[in-house]
């Protein structure tokens, strides 16, 4: 069976993306990176997002890339450990050059986040649980 799931995204630049991604806080698998691929790790089970420049990615999957200015492709959740994590984070990204689109709010009254854009126009969220407030069926 499978020993890991990656995440494989088209950027313009990986230059570019990699600098906003650092400036947010991500940290990166340099093993997997080339001239035109980086790899972003994630989390404590260090999940990896593989950004690979465009022409590289429609490579690969053979179709046409969605143009995320028009339309989304996937949305990526990341968790956090706090509200005050989500508020902080906010900001980086929005110093960082990407667009918070959802700025961080209460959803649903056991959820506490906030939705972005990263350069390319692909979609991420920030959530903070409380599962002890998750309305009972």
């Amino acid at each position: 069976m499978t020993k890991q799931i990656w995440l494989n995204l088209p950027v313009k630049e990986v230059a570019k993306s990699k600098e906003f991604f650092a400036k947010i806080g991500f940290s990166f698998n340099e093993q997997y990176a080339t001239p035109h691929s980086t790899c972003l790790s994630v989390g404590a089970t260090n999940f990896a997002v593989m950004l690979f420049e465009e022409s590289m990615f429609e490579g690969f999957v053979q179709n046409k890339i969605t143009d995320t200015q028009s339309s989304s492709e996937v949305l990526i959740s990341i968790d956090a450990e706090s509200r005050e994590e989500v508020d902080e984070f906010a900001k980086k990204v929005e110093a960082a050059g990407g667009i918070v689109f959802s700025k961080p709010a209460e959803i649903q009254g056991w959820m506490y986040g906030c939705a972005f854009a990263d350069l390319d126009g692909h979609r991420w969220n920030m959530l903070y649980m409380d599962f002890s407030k998750v309305p009972k069926q």
